[in-house]
């Protein structure tokens, strides 16, 4: 059975960081591309972040770019998201998806997510 475990969400200022973990378990983790995508209140999902199997090439949407990195650890099937210099407009829920930045879409299980909040 499929499973996605996000956490490390939290409540921060403009300007704050913080690092999300994807724990993923019942399939290959390392065969996969993962995503990292976010559910904006009020909108649709949108895609956040990309990795490919191996972990050496990662692409980003442009209002994340240079702000969050992407990154694996395949031995402990984990995912990571750095999220840096944080602004309000990236609170959203965040979930980790097999797939990449077109394929995310053919996956329809993905976890409860984890919240991001950011505000004054």
């Amino acid at each position: 059975e499929v499973q996605t475990v996000e956490s490390g969400g939290g409540s921060v200022h403009p300007g704050g960081s913080l690092r999300l973990s994807c724990a993923a378990s019942g399939f290959t983790f390392s065969v996969y591309p993962m995503s990292w995508i976010r559910q904006i209140p009020g909108k649709a999902l949108e895609w956040v972040a990309g990795i490919n199997s191996r972990g050496d090439t990662t692409t980003y949407a442009d209002y994340v770019k240079g702000r969050f990195t992407i990154s694996r650890d395949n031995t402990n099937n984990t995912l990571y998201l750095q999220l840096n210099n944080l602004k309000t407009e990236d609170t959203a829920l965040y979930y980790c998806i097999r797939g990449d930045k077109v394929s995310w879409t053919s996956y329809n299980y993905k976890g409860q997510g984890t919240q991001v909040t950011v505000s004054s």
